[in-house]
């Protein structure tokens, strides 16, 4: 399908929106971009910048479920997931698909598709961000994953070993006393850490602003505040999106809402299981003994990034709906965690205090696939934890699909029809 005369329609702001556009006005299409809010302001723009094609492993992996369940009796102050206790029949259907999916084969089976992803983005990322001169912070030094105990330590040589042999990434061990001299912020005491020299991190919200930019000098037109609602149709193609601003007409539509876009199913005519799992992040200026690396802290879950102009700490996971309140005692976790490790865990003032909604698929996959109802729109949502690292091939895929081209990766695994 070559560049009709109408635009493309992109529903959703955010890193998936915005790479689509950015592909789809490479390959010669007129774009709009919708957002309910302001662009970039959701999950793209506080989340802890990573880059990573060494998170492979997807959620569901053998004995993840029984965490998950045991999270709800520990309560919000600790516990790296935590599961409001709530009748929530979609929640409790999500969970049973996910614990099906705990298991050895599915989680091989869904760690290949997100490994292809995830090289294909670090590549794209690499050449658009050198390309365009995009100023985001970017930098290639890898990240470490951190242990206090040696237990754990050893434990992540099973990962390691896995990754490894499944998919040629891996990770170099560090004992006490090698972690103690190559990052000297860290508290001396911990057990070691492995270090993966394949990521890289930026800061979400300059890429954002820098992919506006550079978005409108191409002839993106950007509408905020901009609540869809649904399509107007004639027989199987949509000719225009509902919103609280009238009829927008198109060309092509995609529905790359993240976590929002289980609103739009019945509109959709298919249903995207996606739950909202919310992070957290609290960004101010770098201390005085600021970290070289980004680094995660394996038995907390809980996240570092030195960026050059802030730090940030961040993670954790929140099953609580569509709950937009900051849980203190969340924020509190982070902070609670980073200092078990670091000799300067935090700085003042406190610049953010943050969450955002990650789109949360039972498989671990993200949905990349055309609307089964409407001839001339896809759907690119559903990305979990991994919608920065996984946004630039995204938009490239979706570009691809709009086009009528090949994908120049398999997508029959992110099809639509697999959550129906």
């Amino acid at each position: 399908m070559k560049p009709g005369r109408g635009p493309t329609v992109i529903v959703g702001g955010g890193v998936i929106g915005a790479m689509s556009a950015w592909y789809l006005t490479q390959a010669g299409h007129e774009v709009t971009i919708l957002d309910r809010d302001r662009f970039g302001a959701a999950c793209s723009h506080g989340n802890c910048g990573y880059i990573s094609p060494s998170h492979i492993l997807p959620l569901t992996q053998p004995g993840a479920i029984r965490g998950a369940l045991a999270s709800i009796f520990k309560g919000p102050s600790r516990s790296p997931v935590y599961v409001k206790p709530r009748f929530s029949p979609a929640l409790i259907k999500w969970l049973w698909r996910f614990s099906r999916r705990c298991n050895s084969r599915d989680m091989l089976q869904a760690a290949a598709s997100i490994h292809e992803l995830l090289q294909s983005s670090a590549s794209l990322y690499e050449d658009l961000i050198e390309s365009q001169n995009i100023r985001c912070e970017w930098q290639r030094i890898g990240l470490i994953n951190v242990f206090q105990t040696a237990h754990a330590f050893e434990h992540f040589e099973e990962h390691n070993t896995l990754v490894r042999e499944n998919f040629g990434v891996s990770a170099v061990p560090w004992d006490a006393k090698t972690l103690e001299k190559n990052e000297p912020a860290l508290k001396p005491g911990l057990a070691g850490a492995w270090f993966f020299d394949c990521d890289s991190h930026i800061r979400p919200d300059k890429l954002m602003s820098e992919m506006r930019n550079r978005l409108e000098k191409a002839g993106v037109r950007i509408v905020e505040n901009c609540n869809v609602t649904g399509f107007v149709k004639e027989g199987q193609r949509a000719r225009a999106v509902s919103t609280n601003q009238g009829e927008i007409a198109g060309e092509r539509f995609v529905v790359a809402a993240g976590a929002l876009t289980p609103f739009l199913n019945e509109a959709l005519g298919c249903r995207i299981p996606i739950q909202p799992g919310k992070g957290y992040s609290i960004t101010m200026p770098r201390p005085e003994i600021c970290p070289t690396y980004p680094m995660i802290f394996e038995e907390h879950r809980v996240a570092i990034t030195p960026m050059q102009s802030a730090y940030r700490i961040g993670s954790t996971m929140e099953f609580a709906g569509y709950d937009r309140s900051v849980n203190p005692r969340r924020l509190n976790y982070l902070t609670s965690s980073a200092a078990l490790y670091l000799k300067q865990p935090t700085a003042e003032p406190v610049l953010e205090r943050w969450f955002g909604w990650r789109p949360m698929t039972w498989d671990s996959m993200p949905i990349i696939d055309r609307i089964p109802s409407i001839e001339n729109g896809w759907v690119a949502a559903g990305h979990n934890m991994l919608g920065l690292s996984m946004g630039a091939v995204t938009g490239k895929l979706v570009s691809e699909m709009v086009s009528g081209e090949k994908p120049h990766l398999d997508i029959k695994p992110l099809s639509v029809a697999r959550m129906q």
